[in-house]
């Protein structure tokens, strides 16, 4: 049976000493601030998990690790995805082991020196929770045909599962790739080699995966950076199909298969998959045609010789590429030419959708430039609507159906929509009619919504985690109430493992599919409304949820525990002795009306603005992106013209309030007071601790943010909190731009809205620390430098890493008068309205960081629940995201033992 292939893992190779001169030259001068800029840059670019290599023969390869990985883990936009911790030195392998946080992988452990030392690394490996690479590699050399592949690689699983005990889904194999098109008469078979050999291993040995070193195949071409690519691009095409789910590659500079100049592909092809004996000497006499930057683009210019097509074929471009100026023109005349309306609905616009479609699942169109062209359709469709409804009152007619009756709705308690509405028009693009609930939505009125307009789908999304809980409940009603439609999931805080685990379980009765992205959601909704291709479809689904479910059951039995002692014990001890805390310049709060919005412009990080509409790079570097640069331009222009119109005829209206209070820690928690004399006690500030089992050593403290204030009784200390705004009057445009049929400007302003709030955030931060607490007036940054956040202290916010919990606003919300001081409310799951604000805390201690809590054990949860006045459940529910176990299992392991 073969394995179900899960989608391709990029791994991010750029952090290897030993592949990139960048990155090898910044690590040997010591400049790790630029290192870890090369490894952000990677994962913007799409690496989904970080190979980080230290071998290099002047380095300290083993402190090289563990500083590299210990700083990596303090960025929050890095440390999101894991780190394989490469190495062919066991102890530079074991070190970083004790770094990192989390899941990790191991690169790499093989036979090379016999079994006893592979099984002595594996269960060490097993020992650190570490997925592991094995190569195939054994103590007479590395495989080099299919057979020693196969051979190896079967040895090792054995040994693997039947002696060691290894997950197997944790086992990913790299049969090794190695260079094609050498002249060499020897190597020609080693691409087909290597993929014949990933398609055995996923049909023979179950739930491992496939890796591999991809640069490695075209090493014969290294300077001729065009031809790599494409060669690239070519290999991976036909070795995921059989079986390969990830390599380390540099995932931004891979072009689209289809992309590749045809004369290019087929000699690609003809070397990788050995179709041709001259096929090496063909692909050399080539190579020098396509090397340069390669790109054959030019910028377009802006002409109308497009204007003498045919209307059908002007419809098109216009559809294409997003111009509304003649849509209305020329519909009228397609209109004319018709022998109805709908014709022209049916034929023309249908067919320029069509081609939208195709472009954008080819990955050669991105979702502004998709957004722009359901722009200009529903313009033209609301051109036609009258001609429609007076034919069908004429002749009695009815519409033709949708490809599909798709609900949507952002669940209860979250008031973000940004990712929802473009998934909303994604789908109308490709004839699926959507019905859009809105925001903060009831379970019961989805349900009622989705019988009365008896749709297909139901899909919900989410940003905050709360709403991960209010999908389950919503899951479980259309369970009680005998729901069969399928169920799409989709949000920031969604995840493949919690709708295997926590939604899927819920709602037998259908089908609940964890959707990715608005790409992925037309491909979801076309197989779950297939007669054909459901069944299959939601078999796969469900055998990959119970895969996923049996692997998370594993991994919560075998997981390492620390008890909430031991990590009080190893708090962050800082030297209040020789410190000083700084007195803010007043005490209690400070409203700011009406602040300029033109003052906030030149503070936006533009990087997650284009993160919002999918596509990947960091600003400015993103506007000259061989891939995204053209979509990239074309939204920033739109994005400019847009924030003069909102700053010029003042769109929005942006406020804030600000507030420091007298505070000490007391344990884990912070308390606020009233005055300097500490005799009142306004609140106090809930902290969680973290309590990652590290293993060997306790070289890193366990942090908690409490640690960051002078203990009570020590010396005065003090603490700010923020809550800005930059939405007061979106909603009034979004709904405007919306009955203009053009959700192209309403998702832009949204998203320009929520830049501008987080704008207000650290242009507020900066005049905290310049003026109002005054503890940095000399500061001086850059733009580039306030937005990698390189200043004295920290405004960390609930809900984030540091502090998890969601409820911690209550109090902040409350010593701010934040609701009657600038208008900005709290939903039941603690969302802030309007959505485009934000909130958080102000700390000045000079040693203060940004760092994440992590998994925290039931000891915790407990003793939190008890500081909050909570129930153990309560603070289950709200601290779920990080639970180091699950509290169902907790209960019927208890309830078993009594």
């Amino acid at each position: 049976m073969t394995t179900p292939v899960a989608s391709f893992i990029n791994i991010g190779e750029r952090t290897n000493v030993t592949g990139s001169a960048k990155f090898r030259k910044l690590i040997t001068n010591g400049d790790y601030t630029a290192a870890l800029d090369v490894a952000r840059e990677q994962v913007e670019s799409g690496a989904q998990v970080i190979d980080v290599n230290m071998d290099e023969g002047l380095l300290d390869s083993e402190k090289a690790m563990v500083t590299f990985l210990n700083l990596m883990a303090a960025e929050p936009d890095i440390a999101r995805v894991p780190v394989m911790v490469d190495s062919s030195k066991w102890e530079v392998i074991e070190a970083g082991l004790k770094c990192v946080q989390g899941k990790s992988i191991v690169n790499s452990i093989s036979m090379k020196e016999g079994e006893e030392k592979f099984i002595e690394q594996a269960l060490k490996v097993r020992r650190y929770g570490a997925a592991v690479v094995v190569m195939a590699f054994d103590e007479k050399g590395q495989a080099d045909t299919f057979e020693r592949k196969t051979e190896i690689c079967a040895r090792a699983y054995k040994i693997l599962t039947e002696q060691v005990g290894f997950p197997p889904e944790d086992i990913i194999f790299d049969p090794n790739v190695f260079a094609v098109a050498t002249g060499i008469d020897e190597h020609n078979n080693y691409g087909v080699d290597f993929i014949n050999a990933t398609k055995w291993i996923r049909e023979n040995l179950p739930h491992a995966h496939i890796s591999g070193g991809v640069s490695n195949l075209s090493f014969a071409f290294r300077g001729n950076e065009p031809v790599r690519a494409a060669m690239h691009s070519v290999f991976l095409y036909h070795a995921i199909k059989v079986g390969m789910d990830m390599g380390i590659v540099n995932a931004g500079a891979l072009p689209v298969y289809d992309d590749i100049d045809p004369e290019l592909r087929e000699l690609c092809e003809d070397v990788i998959l050995n179709r041709r004996p001259d096929s090496t000497e063909r692909m050399v006499d080539a190579a020098a045609r396509f090397k340069g930057d390669g790109s054959a683009q030019q910028e377009n210019k802006k002409d109308l010789t497009w204007r003498e097509l045919p209307v059908a074929e002007r419809l098109a471009h216009s559809l294409v590429k997003g111009i509304t100026e003649y849509i209305e023109q020329d519909t009228e005349e397609a209109r004319q030419q018709s022998v109805r309306p709908l014709h022209v609905i049916e034929g023309p616009l249908m067919s320029g959708m069509n081609v939208v479609g195709d472009l954008f699942g080819a990955g050669k169109m991105f979702l502004p430039q998709v957004v722009k062209s359901a722009r200009v359709m529903k313009q033209a469709v609301a051109y036609l609507q009258p001609f429609l409804e007076q034919e069908k009152r004429e002749m009695g007619l009815v519409d033709k159906p949708a490809a599909g009756k798709i609900l949507m709705a952002t669940v209860k308690g979250d008031v973000h929509d940004i990712g929802k509405n473009i998934v909303g028009v994604v789908l109308q693009c490709n004839n699926y009619e959507v019905i859009d609930l809105g925001v903060m939505v009831p379970a019961q009125r989805i349900l009622d919504e989705a019988i009365k307009h008896q749709v297909d789908i139901i899909g919900l999304s989410g940003l905050i985690t709360p709403s991960l809980d209010e999908m389950v409940h919503v899951a479980a009603e259309m369970e009680r109430q005998g729901f069969s439609v399928p169920l799409l999931i989709g949000g920031a805080t969604t995840s493949r493992v919690h709708t295997a685990v926590k939604i899927h379980p819920s709602y037998e009765r259908g089908q609940t599919v964890y959707v990715l992205d608005a790409s992925r959601a037309v491909g979801v909704a076309s197989a779950l409304l297939s007669e054909d291709q459901k069944p299959a479809y939601v078999a796969d689904i469900r055998a990959e949820y119970a895969k996923i479910a049996e692997a998370h059951l594993r991994g919560e039995q075998n997981k390492l525990r620390m008890k909430l002692a031991d990590a009080r014990a190893n708090a962050l001890k800082l030297d209040w002795t020789g410190y000083q805390p700084p007195e803010p310049s007043f005490i209690g709060t400070r409203v700011y009306e009406d602040f300029d919005l033109a003052d906030l412009v030149t503070a936006i990080d533009w990087t997650p603005f284009f993160q919002t509409w999918e596509l990947k790079g960091r600003y400015p570097a993103i506007l000259d992106d061989d891939k995204f640069g053209e979509a990239a331009r074309g939204l920033y222009k739109d994005a400019q013209v847009m924030l003069q119109r909102i700053v010029g005829e003042k769109w929005f209206t942006a406020k804030a309030v600000v507030g420091f209070w007298p505070a000490n820690a007391v344990g884990d928690d912070v308390e606020i007071y009233a005055d300097s004399e500490r005799t009142q006690t306004l609140g106090t500030f809930h902290t969680l601790r973290q309590q990652i089992s590290r293993r060997e050593g306790r070289d890193r403290a366990h942090i908690a943010l409490s640690d960051y204030f002078a203990p009570k009784g020590a010396k005065p200390d003090w603490i700010g909190g923020f809550v800005v705004t930059a939405g007061i009057g979106e909603d009034v445009i979004t709904k405007k731009f919306e009955a203009e049929k053009d959700d192209y400007s309403s998702i832009l302003a949204k998203a320009l809205a929520d830049r501008l709030a987080e704008a207000f955030a650290e242009r507020m931060h900066q005049l905290v620390r310049k003026e109002l607490w005054g503890y940095a007036p000399d500061e001086a940054l850059s733009s580039e430098e306030l937005v990698l956040e390189q200043y004295r202290g920290i405004r960390p916010a609930p809900g984030y890493p540091a502090q998890p919990d969601h409820t911690e606003k209550d109090t902040l919300f409350r010593l701010l008068d934040a609701e009657r001081a600038i208008g900005v409310t709290l939903t039941e799951s603690r969302a802030m309205w309007p959505g485009s604000s934000v909130s958080g805390l102000y700390l000045s201690h000079p040693d203060s960081a940004y760092f994440g809590v992590g998994k925290v054990e039931l000891d915790q949860v407990e003793d939190y629940a008890r500081r909050k006045g909570w129930t153990v459940e309560e603070a289950e529910r709200w601290l779920a995201p990080v639970l180091n176990y699950d509290p169902g299992l907790v209960r019927a392991m208890s309830q078993a033992a009594e």
